[in-house]
């Protein structure tokens, strides 16, 4: 299925989408898992927290309600960029492939940049079962994205292709 005439363009719109459609099986991996953590571990994911903390550092007062819409906001945001960067650099990402890229993801987000800016602290600090939870979702992102990816392209060389447009009006 490899179609090396995708433009760069085109890899990085079907890996966006790809990386938010990801997001979402992402994020129910993570709730599901989140309800099984013993209480005292039960409390906000780091996708919250990372709002949480940015925003005292930059002194930012959030109340509850614009942290969730931020917090959504930017987990879907980075999941679609960074999806975007797999389809930019594999347009056809196995799932296997694609959740590789998941750890990939985690380990330079919860053990580099993440920590290096001082929002959190390094993963090796968190809870194990907490760390166990991320990084299976992070799995979970990875193998959907890819799996995204691959109908994306195969909706692009078939339904959504050039053809006659026979259901427009003449």
């Amino acid at each position: 299925m490899k179609d090396d005439k995708l433009s760069l363009g085109s890899k990085l719109l079907i890996g966006g989408i790809a990386g938010f459609v990801g997001t979402m099986a992402m994020t129910a991996a993570m709730r599901r898992m989140h309800a099984r953590l013993p209480a005292k571990e039960r409390y906000p994911l780091t996708p919250r927290e990372i709002v949480d903390s940015g925003a005292k550092q930059l002194g930012v007062p959030l109340a509850d309600a614009p942290a969730r819409d931020l917090t959504t906001a930017a987990h879907f945001a980075y999941g679609a960029l960074t999806g975007a960067m797999l389809a930019a650099m594999d347009p056809d990402p196995k799932k296997r492939a694609g959740a590789a890229w998941g750890t990939v993801v985690w380990v330079a987000s919860y053990m580099g940049w993440i920590p290096a800016i001082g929002n959190l602290e390094p993963a090796t600090r968190h809870p194990t079962r907490r760390n166990a939870l991320m990084i299976a979702a992070h799995l979970v992102w990875g193998a959907s994205t890819a799996a995204a990816i691959r109908e994306l392209r195969l909706a692009r060389e078939t339904i959504l292709a050039d053809g006659p447009d026979k259901d427009a009006p003449r």
